[in-house]
């Protein structure tokens, strides 16, 4: 009786797999998502950002203070490899038209009174503006000030200690008491890519494989088609066929796209790989898994094929935003981290930069695997649910039909026929 049953879950396993396989081969436009864009996405986004590192980035400079701080300032700025003084302008209105004509890409304003508060012990202020039209520009206006900033603080300190009475040597010690060298082993010229592009790796998987299991929800559904259809022979105990069945095909699939963007793509462009093969393959077949159930699950609320684009628009953002990697996840609102455990990538983002860019054990991913596991288990409960429920809405509606048929049979209707004038033919 086991080996009966074990054949026969193999045998629709099987059927499932192979038919799901069939139909994602069959449409050009899942093809195009999972093959061009899942291959060639990350390519993309690597050659838009080769160069993550600008140097020298033009600004201008509006002095309205003109004093010897303001002017040690902007020196000290200019020495920076971050931006370049390309013009001092008299007012902001010249400087902001100098913006609007591409001549730089970003503004340092001192107002009148920055000397003169600083004599005074206040706090003195200075503006920064930066061209948003790319992040670069405004990383670099920020860490070139940022710099700055904090020597002038320094030196300020020490000057506020001298006239106190206190000898150079006290001051330095009182301003700075412990030693310090920077170090960033894992970006250290702090590159674009670096810092963002191992998350978007993830975000990709996510997202083509949501998306293209979509476009094949919403087609089945435009056709009058099930995305769930069980054979005849199965009810209720066969529902756990139809999801490994599916989520096979797209796992198998995804797990080639997923090593390859894993692994090949910081390869080609010199992404640090710090962490071990083993490790970051283990992290990755968990992460595809909990997607596979994911897109299982949110893919049946799709019910036209042209909705698809428009999550593309709305969610990849988002969710590249949820990962944490543009904004740190403690600062997150209470409703935003709660959201943010709805997709895979929240985690699978933050377990490959621990694994793959920081070069980090299995443990230090800990955290990200179990949820991923979590996830995993709640999706595929959630999958076998949505699959139960399309089949017996799709058997009520067939029973509906049928007795529609034998009522319309007793009082002489023909409703085929009926159907066929509807349809003008």
């Amino acid at each position: 009786m086991k080996n009966t049953y074990a054949k026969t879950w193999i045998k629709d396993f099987w059927g499932i797999f192979c038919h799901e396989l069939r139909q994602i081969f069959s449409d050009s436009g899942v093809l195009l998502i999972f093959l061009v864009a899942g291959l060639a996405y990350p390519l993309l986004y690597n050659l838009v950002y080769l160069n993550g590192i600008l140097s020298e980035t033009p600004v201008a400079i509006v002095d309205n203070c003109d004093s010897p701080d303001s002017h040690r300032f902007i020196r000290e700025i200019d020495a920076t490899r971050e931006v370049e003084v390309a013009a001092k302008c008299m007012n902001m209105a010249e400087a902001e038209k100098m913006m609007q004509e591409r001549k730089v890409n970003g503004i340092i304003y001192f107002p009148s009174d920055f000397t003169e508060k600083l004599a005074r012990n206040e706090t003195s202020t200075f503006s920064v503006y930066a061209d948003m039209s790319s992040f670069l520009y405004y990383k670099n206006a920020l860490m070139a000030t940022n710099f700055v900033m904090l020597h002038e603080i320094g030196q300020i300190q020490m000057q506020r200690f001298s006239s106190l009475g206190m000898t150079e040597q006290a001051a330095s010690q009182t301003v700075k008491p412990l030693g310090y060298e920077d170090n960033n082993p894992y970006n250290r010229a702090f590159n674009y890519s670096f810092f963002l592009i191992s998350a978007i790796l993830m975000i990709i998987i996510q997202q083509t494989l949501f998306y293209g299991m979509s476009l094949l929800v919403g087609t089945a559904r435009e056709r009058n088609r099930s995305f769930a259809s069980l054979p005849d022979r199965l009810e209720g105990h066969g529902v756990g066929r139809v999801v490994m069945g599916r989520g096979g095909a797209y796992w198998l699939l995804y797990l080639a796209v997923g090593m390859y963007i894993a692994f090949i793509v910081p390869a080609i462009f010199g992404i640090p790989q710090r962490g071990e093969f083993k490790d970051v393959l283990a992290m990755l077949v968990f992460f595809i898994t909990d997607c596979v159930f994911f897109s299982m699950v949110w893919s049946t609320l799709i019910t036209r094929r042209e909705s698809v684009f428009i999550l593309f628009l709305a969610m990849s953002p988002v969710a590249l935003f949820l990962t944490g990697c543009s904004w740190p996840t403690f600062a997150f609102p209470g409703f935003w981290k709660v959201f943010s455990y709805i997709f895979p990538s929240t985690f699978g983002a933050q377990g490959f930069i621990n694994l793959s860019t920081a070069g980090g054990e299995m443990g230090a991913a800990d955290v990200q695997m179990k949820a991923m596991i979590i996830q995993t288990v709640i999706y595929f409960f959630l999958a076998c649910v949505a699959v139960y429920a399309e089949n017996w809405v799709l058997r009520h509606k067939e029973q509906i039909r049928q007795r529609s048929e034998r009522l319309a049979k007793r009082v002489g209707i023909d409703s085929a026929e009926d159907a066929k004038i509807i349809a003008g033919e």
